[in-house]
């Protein structure tokens, strides 16, 4: 997936590529106010390693591509539209970007925070 030959050599989209694509399309969309880990080892080595693509997982499936996102959204908003929305936002950025046929996007809502109101 990803691989494409050429005249002058080949092309490799790696699956951290695809995963850039998707956290700053993610980070766009009305609602999300960030992204969370995909489990706790995750957690603990985005803290100390501070890689920006904690919550987003990429897979190749043959000629698919498969991505989760793990977001937290903002409290008040409508948890259905702000998830289809980020679907639609990341599905439509790869894309357009890569060339490929996004197979499913998966949105896990992490959680809920509550901004302040001063």
């Amino acid at each position: 997936m990803g691989d494409d030959k050429t005249t002058l050599g080949g092309i490799h989209i790696s699956p951290n590529a695809v995963a850039t694509i998707a956290y700053h399309a993610t980070l766009e969309s009305y609602g999300v106010v960030g992204l969370a880990p995909k489990n706790l080892t995750d957690g603990i080595v985005s803290s100390i390693t501070r890689e920006p693509l904690r919550g987003v997982s990429v897979r190749y499936t043959g000629e698919d591509i498969d991505i989760d996102i793990h977001i937290i959204i903002e409290y008040g908003t409508r948890i259905t539209s702000v998830a289809q929305s980020v679907a639609n936002t990341v599905r439509f950025h790869v894309e357009k970007a890569l060339g490929l046929r996004v197979n499913s996007v998966n949105v896990h809502v992490a959680g809920l925070r509550v901004s302040d109101t001063d």
